[in-house]
């Protein structure tokens, strides 16, 4: 199928599988001489009117002039694309090469004419508009800068593919046809139409999985136990609202009925259509259920079978195949190696997985890579007395395994606009493409919280993905750019998540502390002045606090309007007017509901009860009397993911929970914490949260400046660039290409010997510094490698002995002579590209101190003005810059302008790869740069900018 071309090799690079606007996926290849019986195939189940439309007249078979046309190809000036399933086209493009005139022209031509053809069948299904992402794509790659194309009035389909397509076009009509004519150069309305369609597509994708409106179960057990028959049982227990299907092909000929569910020996034996198919078949039986399963249609798979690339090479290489093989039919696949997928949604009830009982039904979204983790998850999630206690349920649940095709980011798409879900909870071993994740993520998180857990895994094994080089930490304070709320702990994760998903998000810092203990209220004050919160003085209600007390107390600080959010702390009491469990938790729920804009914690110490009654309410938890799960009296013993009976407590589980006392529908539901650091820290997450949402709401600007010149710059990188693939720069060119950008840098001159020093010294004009710059005492002052305020040739002398005699020859310490700056504080700005993430922007203060602690603040590029201004004040040592202890406070002003400007050339210039400026000497006016270095490179491909694919094996 993929013979070599006319005047190129095959560009196996153009394969790609992609999703489309239903949730299916389609295979995009380049067109080949071997592929002419499928194109007869395929052109003859296109009906005549799609063929007149393409051809202007009735045009019922292709000849074979017309074959040879459409597969021969020479990749250049002429190409063609197929979109298949199955191994079969269904749809084509194809672009010619024209020139001024509109006949066949060969490369410097700029300009093709593109047409399409796409099955009847498959019509709607956004076929079209992702061949032209596609067919656009390679058209740039061979120099080929604008689309042509004419249209009949009536294919206004077509029509819309291009106009919507965000692309700049002319149109004109003449001759009763449409002409159109748009560039292929990406711009903003353009990428916003390609996202905007990846959305709905990968959620449409998820959402399939999720929601199936039938489920067939393939390997099955014959006898109770094993994984298929316990998934198919979990499944039947749940009530899952759609048909259920028994399959194995070894069940007896006359078998038709297991467990209440039909039975069939395969998937083609089902008369109806199957939607979901969970395989539960050892590895070497899995391509025959797939096969099986897309023949009949289904539209997914969740496969628990192990074997794959956790077991070594050989199941690398099954699980690449497992993923081609699902994808040729049009099927995404959860897995291998899943523990399964749960949606709660009355209309649906799907428990494909191994938890062997559903999860309250709620307002949280989980996803976890590791199924371990999962179990951990829905385990603290159910238990009334574990981590943070009280019934709150889940909206959907997916364990992906080894994610070998639905990710993380795929669930983000389907939760954004998930009405089911208010916050997302997810555990990731490891990010596999960063880029699109922060950026999936800072528009979740826009709309709703979004709490991670980050691994500090490698990319998922099988997978084909750029590994990024960025430290762990880094990745990590990118997530937190992108409103991501990084936690380190599956407890810190469930506490943060349980309170966005109760409470309103707090307005500011200032925290109310009552309670009933002296002590555990100067504990909660001390643990919000170490998250950075802003306590007022705690209030004691004493041991006698009585439930009107606190109800009052609660009240009176909700209606302060220096307060922001309130922890009541409570410890039990013995004595005539201690309040009961349920008498408290109606108290605080009362007061709170009065004051429902600001946020209110409980801090319990042995309150089992008191967390369940704070807790219970109809907005996460089902109503009494409803069907399966209707609520009891006494909480059930069995967490999902638990293989029978109560599992073994935890330090932090809580005693048993006493009955749960129902709220009114709507009552915000207040969390309960064992621990005040425990319950503080979620706060202070909601805190950043809020903070970051508030600032998300008013975007940033990245300014112009007039003094930037963005074409001497590329045409002096072009021309740096010929002489070879990757190089860093002298200290001539990179002052030149800085100062294009407008940053000047301070010039330092060699100095080989103490002659060649005076004259530096004399040319640059007194004071000077003296610096030894070899690589093990650059940026080092605090070894002495560096002599400033030399302020005449005598003194210059001295220091240049004492420096060669200190530390080496000259041609061994490399020393320069550099006019004097200002004094001020020493800082440091870098730039990297990231073959996952990205150009990233980080900053920190010079010196080893910040060095050793790891003080530097990162933002993925471009910066804006926001950016900049945020990322200055993120390093913990910033007070230096606005006056510590009385020092001078520095022109943070020009520091922020340096980074724009140091983010508009690698913004600009993606071949710019690596850009240091150490140090940056930020005095009270203005600052110096007063060293540099640039390291240019051909860039790494732009995932985000290129056509929709899905990753790659």
């Amino acid at each position: 199928m993929q013979s070599a071309s006319d005047r190129h090799e095959y560009p196996a690079h153009w394969e790609a599988d992609v999703v489309l606007r239903d949730g299916g996926t389609a295979r995009i290849r380049p067109i080949t001489v071997d592929d002419a019986e499928r194109l007869v195939s395929f052109y003859e189940q296109v009906s005549d009117e799609s063929k007149y439309y393409r051809f202007f007249a009735p045009y019922p078979r292709l000849s074979a002039k017309d074959v040879h046309r459409f597969t021969h190809h020479d990749f250049v000036d002429r190409v063609g694309l197929a979109a298949t399933v199955g191994g079969e086209f269904i749809a084509t493009v194809r672009y010619d090469r024209i020139g001024a005139d509109g006949m066949a022209a060969p490369a410097p031509a700029d300009e093709a004419e593109v047409a399409f053809l796409v099955q009847d069948a498959h019509q709607g299904r956004g076929v079209a508009s992702t061949l032209l992402e596609h067919i656009a794509a390679v058209a740039r790659e061979r120099g080929i800068r604008r689309f042509a194309a004419e249209v009949l009035p009536a294919n206004t389909k077509m029509i819309k593919v291009f106009t919507d397509a965000g692309y700049t076009q002319k149109r004109s009509f003449e001759d009763g046809v449409v002409h159109l004519e748009f560039g292929l150069e990406p711009t903003e309305r353009s990428l916003a139409v390609q996202r905007a369609r990846e959305q709905r597509a990968e959620a449409h994708s998820v959402r399939r999985l999720l929601a199936p409106g039938s489920v067939a179960v393939v390997g099955t057990g014959r006898t109770p136990g094993g994984v298929g028959r316990s998934v198919l049982g979990n499944l039947r227990d749940a009530g899952f609202t759609g048909p259920l299907y028994a399959v194995n092909k070894a069940f007896p000929e006359d078998l038709k009925e297991l467990d209440g569910v039909p039975a069939h020996r395969s998937v083609r034996d089902i008369a109806a259509p199957v939607d979901l198919a969970v395989l539960a078949v050892p590895a070497e039986q899995v391509p025959e259920a797939v096969a099986e399963c897309g023949e009949h249609g289904v539209q997914g798979l969740v496969v628990l079978s192990a074997g794959y690339a956790e077991s070594g090479p050989d199941g690398r290489e099954r699980q690449r195949e497992l993923v081609r093989h699902a994808r040729a039919y049009g099927m995404r696949i959860i897995g291998p190696n899943a523990f399964g997928v749960i949606n709660t949604s009355p209309d649906v009830r799907l428990n494909a997985s191994l938890a062997p009982e559903m999860p309250r039904p709620g307002r949280i979204g989980l996803f976890a890579q590791s199924g371990a983790i999962g179990i951990a998850l829905l385990s603290r999630l159910h238990r009334r007395g574990g981590g943070v206690t009280g019934v709150t349920g889940v909206s959907t649940f997916v364990s992906s395994g080894n994610r070998a095709d639905v990710s993380g980011n795929d669930v983000l798409q389907y939760w954004y606009d998930d009405p089911d879900t208010d916050v997302a909870l997810m555990y990731l071993e490891s990010i596999g493409n960063p880029r699109k994740f922060t950026r999936l993520a800072r528009r979740t998180a826009a709309a709703k919280p979004l709490v991670v857990v980050q691994g500090a895994g490698s990319a998922p094994q099988g997978h084909a993905v750029r590994a990024t080089r960025l430290p762990h930490a880094t990745v990590s304070a990118l997530l937190r750019q992108a409103g991501v709320i990084r936690v380190d702990t599956i407890t810190e994760l469930v506490d943060a998540g349980l309170l966005l998903a109760r409470q309103p998000l707090p307005t500011g810092p200032r925290v109310a502390i009552l309670g009933n203990s002296e002590s555990l209220g100067l504990l909660t004050y001390d643990a919000c002045l170490s998250e950075g919160l802003r306590p007022l003085p705690p209030l004691d209600l004493t041991t006698e606090a009585c439930a009107q007390d606190f109800h009052a107390a609660l009240a009176r600080a909700l209606a302060d309007e220096t307060c922001d959010a309130v922890v009541v702390t409570a410890i039990p009491a013995i004595g005539e007017h201690s309040p009961g469990d349920a008498e408290l938790a109606q108290a605080l729920r009362s007061a709170a509901a009065a004051a429902p804009g600001k946020p209110v914690l409980v801090v319990h110490v042995e309150l089992g009860g008191l967390a369940t009654a704070l807790s219970a309410a109809t907005s996460t938890a089902p109503r009494s009397g409803t069907a399966a799960h209707a609520r009891t009296d006494t909480p059930d013993p069995t967490p999902p993911g638990a293989p029978g009976g109560e599992p073994a407590a935890t330090p932090d589980d809580a005693p048993p929970a006493l009955p749960a006392v129902e709220a009114p529908e709507g009552t915000h539901l207040i969390p309960a914490y064992p621990a005040a650091e425990r319950a503080v820290r979620a706060l202070a997450e909601a805190v950043k949260y809020a903070q970051w949402r508030r600032e998300a709401a008013v975007a940033g600007k990245v300014p112009e400046y007039d003094d930037i010149d963005e074409k001497g710059a590329a045409e002096l990188i072009g021309g740096l660039l010929s002489r070879g693939q990757g190089l860093t720069l002298g200290t001539d060119e990179t002052c030149e290409l800085l100062g294009r950008y407008g940053i000047r840098t301070r010039r330092a001159i060699p100095a080989p010997t103490p002659d060649e020093a005076a004259r530096a010294a004399g040319a640059l004009g007194y004071p000077v510094a003296l610096k030894a710059t070899a690589p093990h005492l650059r940026h080092r002052a605090d070894l002495g490698g560096v002599r400033l305020d030399v302020a005449d040739e005598e003194q210059l002398r001295w220091s240049y002995a004492e420096l060669t005699q200190l530390f080496g020859k000259p041609e061994e310490i490399r020393p320069v002579v550099q006019a004097m700056a200002p004094r001020g504080v020493d800082t440091v700005v870098r730039a990297v590209i990231d073959p996952a993430a990205g150009a990233v922007l980080s900053f920190g203060l010079a010196g080893a101190a910040s060095q050793l602690l790891g003080d530097m603040a990162h933002r993925l590029v471009p910066v804006t003005d926001r950016d900049a201004t945020s990322l200055i004040r993120s390093i913990r040592t910033a007070p230096l810059l606005f006056g510590w202890r009385g020092s001078t406070p520095v022109d943070t002003a020009a520091l922020e302008e340096l980074l724009l400007r140091v983010s508009r050339l690698v913004d600009d210039h993606p071949e710019v790869v690596a850009v240091t400026l150490e140090p940056v000497v930020v005095a009270r006016h203005g600052l110096s740069v007063l060293g540099a270095s640039v390291r240019l490179a051909p860039p790494p491909a732009r995932d985000d900018l290129g056509p929709r694919t899905l990753p790659t094996y």
